[in-house]
């Protein structure tokens, strides 16, 4: 009995060791695989890569992003560094005004070393990530993210113009970059990832150019096309954007006759995590907008540039909200904006020169069209979360904000205002005007209109036909701002009518909506 009691101890320990042994196995396969069932963009080997590419990480969970590790990308021919991401170097200053940190599609960690900061941060020590988007060094220096997780997909973004045409590239990911959540890790050696590029650039004749996500277009980024346009260009040029999500910052500055096409107002999106303390900018006084960084915290910025088309797409600001964070910001002449859906915080439309908009829609948590232009509104759509609709700063130069058949609404039980003209750091605006010619409102305080310089003797602050929105009645009108003025037909039908004409708001200027 003895014998048998050991035998079937024996027995027991073995079998423990054996389903032990199979657990073991198991776990092993998983680590060996797991690396083979990520997916890459572009594919391991892939030829005719665009240069302005990013790299895409699609893991079978959700990874974790380190704030440790690099990753390198190589000249295959000569093992030369061509770009390298440094993960323990900060995106850039970090706004806690409000207490949530960035939500899933940014990092989803918050490192040490990301300061907080609401004015420039001129602590040396502070060391933030730079790239030198569209322009020169080192005016369109920004921050930004190397790498942005979204579930289970990891972005990777090289600095602007790193990669080059007829190149072959291999990428390393140091294993301190990412981990998942049951403590496996992930690394990326030299000859795993490997790609060529396109041997040639478009043709610089070429007067459209397709930008596509996915890496079929002409371009993959919409920033890589506006790159391919030589500043002071001569000949009108089309970008045809794709559908897709694009996370990118675009900075454009000294072009001429450029029009950015979206396939579609709801799935060609451009968006970024960009506001005015992750790249900080100096208040200007100066009405035309001459400052170079101007245009820093915007996600589209389009700048020293005219006859400038955006159409058929939605540009979002989008991370900590509220902040000062433009989703389009335009300083030109001539500039159109036909069918965007502008989704910004503070300043979501920052406007100054000639700007006509149509059928477009203007979101965000506060002054939400900013600028010192003549810029015409037609059946557009103002949405405020909670603060004024527009801050007006137009000298008597030129005529400011005119909305002709427009919706002027707030979200939820939150009471705006049309607009206002305060001071600003004893800098005063005694010409502001906003104009609002057969409008429908809701939202709205009763007395219509915000703060107003102290001197208002010249403010346009006027209305003809509001209505409200949910009755379709006129509208209350009776306790408006005192700044203010109700126009008649009865004894401003010329102003009126003048008012309902672009020509007569834009010094001359007649737009013409391009077919797209």
């Amino acid at each position: 009995m003895k014998n048998i009691a050991v035998k079937n101890q024996i027995f027991r320990i073995a079998r423990l060791l054996f389903y032990f042994f199979i657990i073991i196995c198991i776990q092993s396969a998983n680590a060996q695989t797991f690396n083979n069932k990520i997916v890459h963009f572009p594919l391991s080997g892939a030829k005719n890569v665009n240069p302005d590419t990013c790299f895409k990480l699609i893991f079978n969970a959700v990874p974790n992003l380190h704030n440790k590790g690099k990753i390198r990308i190589y000249n295959a021919s000569n093992n030369t560094l061509a770009d390298e991401l440094d993960l323990s170097v900060a995106p850039g200053p970090k706004n806690t005004r409000t207490p949530a940190p960035y939500d899933k599609f940014i990092y989803n960690y918050i490192p040490d070393s990301i300061y907080t900061v609401h004015k420039e941060d001129l602590n040396t020590a502070h060391k933030y990530q730079i790239n030198y988007i569209g322009g020169t060094k080192p005016i369109d220096a920004y921050h930004f993210y190397p790498v942005l997780i979204d579930g289970s997909t990891a972005f990777i973004y090289p600095h602007s113009s790193r990669l080059a045409y007829n190149k072959t590239y291999y990428i390393v990911i140091d294993r301190d970059v990412f981990n998942f959540a049951n403590g496996q890790t992930f690394e990326i050696n030299k000859n795993q990832w490997q790609f060529q590029t396109k041997k040639t650039a478009p043709s610089k004749n070429s007067k459209k150019i397709i930008v596509s996500a996915d890496g079929k277009g002409d371009f993959t980024t919409v920033q890589g096309a506006v790159d391919f346009i030589p500043e002071n260009n001569s000949q009108p040029v089309t970008i045809l954007i794709k559908k897709g999500i694009y996370n990118e910052i675009i900075n454009c500055p000294n072009r001429k006759a450029v029009s950015f096409i979206g396939e579609d107002r709801n799935s060609t999106i451009i968006r970024y995590a960009n506001n005015g303390v992750f790249n900080f900018r100096e208040m200007s006084p100066d009405p035309n907008l001459n400052k170079d960084v101007h245009n820093i915290r915007a996600v589209m910025a389009v700048h020293r540039s005219s006859e400038i088309t955006v159409a058929n797409l939605t540009i979002q600001s989008i991370g900590e909200k509220p902040a000062q964070a433009e989703a389009l910001l335009t300083v030109g002449d001539k500039m159109i904006i036909d069918n965007v859906s502008i989704e910004g915080s503070g300043d979501a439309l920052q406007a100054t020169g000639r700007v006509y908009v149509n059928n477009s829609k203007i979101l965000g948590h506060g002054d939400n069209v900013l600028g010192y232009g003549a810029v015409f509104f037609n059946r557009c759509e103002f949405v405020s979360y909670s603060g004024p609709h527009m801050w007006v700063r137009n000298t008597d130069k030129n005529h400011g904000n005119v909305l002709v058949n427009c919706i002027i609404r707030s979200i939820g039980d939150a009471e705006t205002d049309i607009a206002r003209a305060p001071d600003n750091h004893g800098i005063k605006y005694p010409f502001a005007e906003a104009v609002l010619i057969d409008c429908k409102a809701e939202g709205l305080r009763p007395s219509g209109w915000g703060t107003v310089t102290d001197q208002a003797d010249n403010i346009k602050y006027w209305e003809y036909n509001t209505t409200d929105l949910e009755t379709g009645k006129a509208a209350d009108l009776s306790k408006r701002h005192p700044a203010s003025k109700q126009l008649t037909m009865e004894k401003d039908a010329e102003l009126i009518n003048n008012y309902r004409k672009p020509s007569y708001v834009l010094n001359g200027w007649n737009p013409v909506i391009p077919v797209h």
